[in-house]
């Protein structure tokens, strides 16, 4: 019996498609720790991790943010993004301060040091851009396909009903 394809390929056999070469969520896990690795190697001249230097993008985009909206620019909740925060802060590039306008909410800023660290940070996307061996259209090619790939499956993942708890769960 032949199952479903992925567009543009050839039918496979239905047991194929639990094969790990055949997953593309597999290729995407694969690569980001391969991008991890060169980022850890990277980043290490600038003291930082790879999460650390997504929170820095983001500073160094917009030079404060609460922290509820700097997660959002990041996909991480609160309880992911406290300890990065802590360790940023602890590193003098950033300050956590209460709102003035709304105690609830608390703010992340750059403090000089971290406004600083982003002129020797200019190195890293050439560094990685070479890493990769793709050339600037190859790159903007790759990043649109993986964003339209991320929309889609966050509208994916929006469709979805709520998955049933399992029987001996149920009341």
């Amino acid at each position: 019996m032949v199952g479903p394809s992925y567009p543009g390929t050839m039918n496979t056999p239905d047991d194929d498609w639990l094969r790990l070469d055949q997953q593309i969520c597999f290729s995407l896990h694969a690569a980001s720790r391969a991008f991890n690795g060169v980022y850890r190697v990277i980043l290490k001249d600038l003291g930082l991790t790879y999460p650390q230097y997504l929170v820095m993008l983001v500073l160094w985009e917009h030079d404060e943010l609460p922290v509820k909206k700097l997660g959002e620019h990041l996909r991480l909740d609160s309880g992911t993004l406290s300890p990065l925060l802590k360790r940023l802060e602890a590193a003098g590039l950033v300050v956590r301060e209460r709102s003035a306008r709304d105690e609830r909410s608390v703010v992340v800023r750059l403090t000089s040091e971290g406004v600083a660290l982003r002129a020797r940070a200019l190195q890293v996307p050439r560094r990685i851009a070479t890493s990769t061996g793709f050339d600037a259209d190859g790159i903007r090619a790759l990043r649109a396909s993986l964003d339209e790939l991320t929309t889609a499956l966050d509208a994916a993942a929006l469709a979805q009903p709520p998955a049933a708890p399992p029987a001996d769960e149920r009341s």
